[in-house]
């Protein structure tokens, strides 16, 4: 290899985890499961990629999170609804710890502290 491909070849590659990057092929093939199964999801409202073009699907590292999450409860025997249900308490919850955090910081940071005056 030559040094500029050696540059290329070292450099890393940031992708945020919310950035629709995967084709549904790509995606399916990261969750371990069929594109028709993505679709599937697609239709049941339990995750819903970006849309390219208003047909192509992209999918996030966070969908693909979420859909290794899905086959998981699915495979413990969850129904569809069930794990529609988990997904949403869980969405709660973690609501519910973001406004605690926001509330710890919040008191935290009017906390009084004694004045003295030096001389």
């Amino acid at each position: 290899m030559n040094r500029a491909a050696d540059n290329f070849a070292n450099r890393r590659f940031a992708i945020a985890e919310d950035a629709p990057v995967y084709a549904i092929s790509v995606a399916a093939q990261l969750a371990g499961l069929h594109p028709q199964t993505l679709r599937q999801y697609d239709r049941l409202g339990l995750l819903s990629p970006t849309r390219v073009g208003g047909r192509n699907r992209l999918y996030s590292g966070r969908d693909i999170a979420r859909l290794q999450e899905i086959a998981e409860l699915s495979a413990q025997g969850l129904s569809i609804e069930g794990v529609r249900r988990v997904l949403e308490l869980q969405a709660e919850v973690e609501r519910l710890r973001a406004v605690l955090r926001e509330k710890d910081q919040r008191e935290s940071s009017t906390a009084l502290v004694p004045w003295r005056r030096t001389k």
